[in-house]
């Protein structure tokens, strides 16, 4: 087993039309404005751009992000990484329950040679440290949604 290799799943159910989720995440150079997490994102391009990213532990995660399909029709954002970490992420946005399931999967190596050295006993440690950005993430996208449609959705 390859202990820096990582697969994370997250669902987040959310109070908002798949479309108006999709625009939203469509936009990642606004990320840091509602995911306290994402700490920088620089675009260098229409499809690369540089993103920072730190959670619960102290250390930074940079990497370059390529897009690789932008599909509205099916709702798909996807990713390829570079840098600290190397692979791919990718949202699917669908419609649920009157509102939107944005289902978010990622494949991932580390690279950044600190978290490779500390790969077997640090591993349920990073693997929390995702689990709270994401949870944080979607906190941050829930308020950003109410706050975009003026404070009529729920939480």
């Amino acid at each position: 087993m390859d202990w820096s290799h990582y697969r994370f799943r997250s669902l987040w159910a959310l109070p908002a039309p798949p479309a108006t989720v999709y625009d939203v995440l469509q936009q990642p150079e606004d990320y840091p404005r509602w995911w306290p997490q994402v700490r920088e994102v620089t675009k260098l391009s229409d499809t690369t751009g540089v993103i920072r990213i730190r959670s619960v532990l102290p250390y930074d995660m940079v990497f370059t992000a390529r897009e690789v399909r932008r599909d509205r029709e099916a709702g798909v954002l996807e990713i390829a990484m570079t840098g600290d970490i190397d692979g791919w992420a990718r949202w699917t946005v669908t419609e649920h329950g009157g509102g939107s399931l944005a289902r978010y999967d990622q494949v991932v190596d580390v690279n950044k040679p600190l978290l490779r050295r500390l790969a077997v006993p640090g591993r349920p440690v990073f693997r929390a440290n995702h689990w709270l950005m994401m949870r944080s993430g979607r906190r941050g996208l829930v308020a950003h949604l109410a706050r975009s449609a003026g404070g009529h959705q729920a939480v």
